[in-house]
């Protein structure tokens, strides 16, 4: 897969997770927000959390679970550009990190995507 096709299907699932969080109620605030540190797929907020969503797509967990991929070191980046994120962007909601992990086994062209949404995912 080339990087382009790669960066269609990683905006795909997160286009993907930015439906199932407005089905759910919440009101998305941004979708690849971007500051020198980093990227958030998604920010969006439910009432209660202003959730920092970081979605990783796969085609199956055969070799890992998608939420392995946010290691420590992708946690503490996420961290500061969230910090960064709240600098701009006052709120009085509790701030939180969830992880959507997307499997799409025949690629975009899978008729049924499976979405594991996991809230507060780490710390």
């Amino acid at each position: 897969m080339s990087g382009e096709e790669s960066r269609v299907l990683g905006r795909w699932g997160e286009t993907l997770v930015a439906e199932k969080l407005r089905r759910e109620g919440c009101t998305l605030l941004a979708a690849g927000w971007r500051c020198r540190m980093g990227e958030i797929d998604l920010i969006a907020v439910d009432g209660t959390y202003l959730r920092f969503v970081e979605v990783k797509l796969r085609r199956n967990d055969r070799f890992s679970k998608a939420m392995e991929a946010v290691d420590r070191r992708k946690q503490e980046k996420l961290r500061i550009t969230a910090q960064l994120y709240l600098a701009e962007h006052s709120t009085e909601l509790q701030p939180r990190f969830d992880v959507a992990e997307v499997y799409v086994p025949e690629g975009i062209r899978t008729q049924s995507p499976k979405i594991n949404y996991i809230e507060d995912a780490f710390q």
